[in-house]
């Protein structure tokens, strides 16, 4: 995968989802499954006003993959109690 291609994606239209996405991918990115990895690419492709419902806990995905990925990026985040 293109870290760059990966970076210019998670440069969103919302400050708040640029400092969930983007500190993710430089900082734990790495450490991902090859799986975990291609979940994350997805869950770029997703609607900025989802991702921020998700990251602030309003609602989670209804893909069960999807919901995968938020959840490793909440745990890494200190997002995942609300915080």
């Amino acid at each position: 995968m293109d870290i760059n291609r990966l970076r210019w994606a998670s440069r969103r239209g919302m400050l708040e989802l640029d400092l969930v996405l983007l500190p993710f991918l430089e900082n734990h990115f790495h450490s991902l499954t090859a799986e975990e990895q291609q979940l994350f690419e997805a869950l770029l492709e997703c609607e900025d006003q989802d991702l921020f419902n998700w990251f602030l806990r309003k609602n989670l995905p209804d893909d069960e993959n999807l919901r995968r990925i938020v959840t490793i990026i909440l745990s890494h985040t200190g997002l995942q109690d609300g915080r």
